[in-house]
């Protein structure tokens, strides 16, 4: 294992210093979109579009709507990295393979990062189509991604996870929210493996430990983001919403359809939010 975890930081300083060879722009900010969320990146200045199988080791999207490319530029003047579309677990990849594009971001210099997501909604509260702000999260996927040696370069054997998602960025987010007049919830996420969607045996189970909303990504790239000491942001689309006592069929065009409808408005939160840091 530690051999392993020798030759993966040696791909991240590999991946990193391709594109820091390739562009002047030296990012301080991070977004990684999820599904059907690849246009909430509209509005960067882009200084360059780079397909993530061009970029030494990177992991390469598998599903739809995860377009696999990496932009660089600024958004209202801040330097950003942001990633349109990632890789999950059900794909095949490791927790390390996941992760991977974080740490590439962490050896860019990245401080905040922002994850988006398209979630299943579990509080009755939620609509399909609400934007949550994700205020905690449960790792329910059996994996994570510092399993094995530690690697002290990039953080502490043990991070603290009590604030793994930033009381300041939430708050900016909060505040930008209620200046575009956008509904924002506030709840916590699970994430499972995947890729076969809940049973509403599972949906009760979420329910009674507190989830508010449930996906099959972001968790494992908070963690890595925390062990690398990046401020993290948090927001999910909820594309549907679960009724295990009536469950009503999705599939992953209706999940897609209702997060695009969406990214517009994520959009303009991102950019808001940027604008607040």
């Amino acid at each position: 294992m530690k051999k392993e975890k020798d030759t993966y930081y040696t791909q991240v300083e590999e991946a990193a210093a391709w594109l820091k060879n390739r562009v002047d722009i030296r990012p301080k900010i991070g977004l990684l979109t999820g599904t059907g969320l690849g246009e909430a990146v509209n509005g960067m200045d882009r200084q360059a579009t780079i397909d993530y199988q061009d970029i030494p080791h990177f992991p390469l999207s598998t599903v739809q709507s995860h377009p696999g490319r990496l932009l660089l530029g600024t958004v209202s003047g801040m330097p950003m990295v942001a990633m349109q579309g990632r890789v999950h677990l059900y794909e095949g990849y490791s927790a390390l393979d996941v992760t991977f594009p974080v740490r590439v971001m962490q050896t860019l210099g990245i401080e905040y990062l922002i994850l988006t997501n398209a979630a299943g909604g579990l509080n009755p509260d939620l609509q399909a189509g609400d934007i949550m702000l994700i205020t905690d999260h449960i790792n329910l996927a059996g994996t994570n991604p510092l399993v094995g040696p530690n690697e002290d370069r990039w953080g502490d054997r043990f991070p603290d996870m009590g604030f793994a998602y930033d009381m300041d960025l939430a708050r900016h987010t909060k505040s930008a929210a209620a200046e575009l007049k956008i509904r924002l919830r506030s709840g916590i996420y699970a994430g499972l493996t995947g890729p076969s969607l809940e049973t509403p045996a599972e949906i009760r189970y979420l329910r009674t430990i507190g989830t508010d909303a449930v996906g099959l990504s972001t968790v494992q790239e908070v963690i890595a983001a925390v062990h690398g000491g990046m401020k993290v942001l948090g927001i999910s689309t909820i594309a549907n919403v679960h009724t295990p006592d009536n469950p009503i069929p999705t599939n992953v065009d209706e999940i897609i359809a209702v997060a695009e409808t969406a990214a517009a408005s994520v959009n303009k939160l991102i950019h808001a939010v940027v604008n607040k840091i």
